[in-house]
């Protein structure tokens, strides 16, 4: 299968939004999430998982699109990102290792930057420290350090839900 990149289709993707959109009509400038603009760009039915891209990263995509703040951030850090999600399909032990990689990624990368941003470093260490992912095989259990950050995340909420309570309960005394 020839997979080309239609660049008068690639010029009329002006918009990225979350969610899924309504194929386009004759003209105009089209609105889409991330993987919708990359199947109408490649040539394929009207699809948010488009045949030309592997379904790892269809799948980080979506996420990644509907995670996404605003429409100004996903045109700024999506819409470059287009030609490059095409052809990105692959063999089954691809996909396999984009999804260690992936889940590595998760573990020792994003899910610590998140915990220190709520003040849970020693968790967050805990996580960053991980062996890097290689196998789901042989990959030593994340279970403990999952649930020490769940514990103190918990702890955390507990402390500030007393603290806005204790807060609301002298605004209403005085």
């Amino acid at each position: 299968m020839t997979i080309t990149i239609d660049e008068k289709r690639l010029e009329r993707v002006k918009t990225l939004g979350p969610g899924n959109h309504k194929p386009p009509r004759n003209g105009g400038d089209i609105a889409a999430c991330i993987m919708e603009a990359a199947a109408y760009v490649a040539g394929e039915p009207w699809s948010d998982h488009p045949e030309c891209t592997c379904p790892v990263i269809t799948a980080f995509m979506v996420t990644w699109n509907d995670a996404l703040p605003n429409d100004a951030e996903r045109a700024r850090l999506l819409l470059p990102l287009i030609p490059k999600l095409i052809g990105t399909q692959g063999s089954k032990a691809l996909q396999a290792r984009r999804a260690t990689m992936a889940a590595d990624w998760y573990v020792r990368v994003q899910t610590p930057a998140w915990l220190r941003l709520a003040g849970l470093n020693a968790e967050a260490d805990a996580l960053a420290d991980f062996p890097e992912i290689t196998s789901f095989e042989n990959t030593p259990s994340i279970m403990a350090p999952l649930e020490a950050a769940q514990s103190a995340a918990s702890a955390a909420w507990s402390a500030a839900e007393s603290a806005a309570e204790s807060a609301a309960e002298v605004e209403r005394v005085t």
